[in-house]
C-alpha cells in the first residue's frame, strides 16, 4: 500500500516532470535546429542557382596589367602629312640640327592613339554609349575598336560646330554637330570607319568594329595599361590608325587574383608598323 501523501506524490511529480520535460524540450529544439540547417542550405544552394542562371553575374571581373613597346615607331599620319610643302599646311614647326632624328620623328600621342584590345571568343557591346570627343581640332580616342552594336556617342567640346563623316559613306553622313552638342551613332556592322570633318581636317579618327573585341584600354606615356576582363583566354592586340600594329599576344586570365601581370610585353611597333625613319 502507498503510504505516500497527495502532496508528496505531487511534489514527486513535480521533480520529475521538469527534467522530463527538459529532456522533451531538447529533443524537439535540436529537430529544430537541423531543420532550420537544412532550410539555410537549401535557400543558399537556390541563390547560388539563381546567380549561375544570370549571364556573367557569377563571374568577378580580373584587372590584367602589361606595358606596350615599340611606341616611336608609331607615326601620326596627321601631323606627317601637315609637314609636307606639298599639303600647303600653316606651321610653326622648322627642322633644327641640334635636335636628334628620333626626337623630330613625329610619334602618335600613345594614351589616345594607340588602342589595346583584348579580343576573345566573342565580344559583346556596352550598355551605355562609347564616347568620342571633338575638342582642340582632334578626337578622344582617335582609335576605338568596339564589338558589333556599340552605340557611339560624339561629344563636341570646341566652341564650334564640326561636320564629321565616315570615309567611303559606309553608314555615318556628314550631320553638323553644334557646339556642346552630341551625336549618337551605331555602327552598321563588323569592319573599319575612317572618321572625317568638313570643318576641320586635322580631326581623324577610326572606329573598328571587331566581332571579338571584348574589352579595350590605352596607355599611359610609359606604355603601361589595365584592362578588365573575366577569366579566360585571350589576344591582346594593338591597335593604331584602325589598324592591327605588331605582334599579337596570348593572355591566360585566372579567376584570381584579382590583378594579375601579363609577363610578356604587347609589342606594337613591329610587323609592318611604321618606321621612325618617316618622321625626319
Amino acid at each position: 500500500m502507498d503510504t505516500r501523501s497527495p502532496r508528496s506524490a505531487g511534489a514527486q511529480h513535480d521533480e520529475q516532470g521538469p527534467l522530463a520535460g527538459a529532456a522533451r524540450f531538447g529533443s524537439s529544439s535540436h529537430r529544430g535546429r537541423r531543420t532550420a540547417g537544412r532550410s539555410r542550405f537549401v535557400r543558399r544552394l537556390a541563390l547560388t542557382l539563381a546567380i549561375l542562371t544570370v549571364p556573367g553575374a557569377a563571374l568577378a571581373a580580373v584587372t590584367i596589367k602589361g606595358r606596350t613597346t615599340g611606341m616611336p615607331k608609331l607615326l601620326n599620319p596627321v601631323w606627317n602629312e601637315a609637314k609636307d610643302p606639298k599639303a600647303n599646311r600653316y606651321t610653326f614647326r622648322e627642322p633644327s640640327p641640334t635636335v636628334r632624328a628620333d626626337v623630330r620623328a613625329l610619334v602618335g600621342y600613345m594614351p589616345k592613339e594607340l588602342c589595346v584590345v583584348a579580343l576573345g571568343e566573342k565580344g559583346e557591346p556596352q550598355l551605355t554609349p562609347r564616347t568620342v570627343v571633338i575638342s582642340g581640332g582632334r578626337t578622344t580616342p582617335v582609335t576605338l575598336v568596339v564589338a558589333p552594336g556599340q552605340r557611339i556617342q560624339f561629344e563636341n567640346h570646341d566652341p564650334f560646330p564640326h561636320k564629321i563623316y565616315d570615309v567611303g559613306n559606309k553608314g555615318l553622313p556628314p550631320v553638323e554637330i553644334a557646339a556642346a552638342k552630341t551625336r549618337a551613332w551605331t555602327p552598321p556592322g563588323p569592319g573599319k570607319y575612317e572618321i572625317r570633318d568638313q570643318l576641320a581636317p586635322s580631326v581623324r579618327s577610326w572606329i573598328v568594329v571587331e566581332p571579338k573585341a571584348v574589352a579595350s584600354a590605352y596607355p599611359d606615356r610609359q606604355g603601361s595599361f589595365a584592362i578588365e576582363v573575366e577569366a579566360g583566354t585571350y589576344t591582346l592586340q594593338g591597335y593604331f590608325n584602325g589598324e592591327p600594329v605588331g605582334k599579337a599576344v596570348e593572355a591566360v586570365v585566372k579567376a584570381g587574383p584579382e590583378q594579375q601581370l601579363l609577363r610578356e610585353p604587347v609589342v606594337v611597333g613591329e610587323a609592318g608598323g611604321p618606321g621612325a625613319e618617316a618622321g625626319k
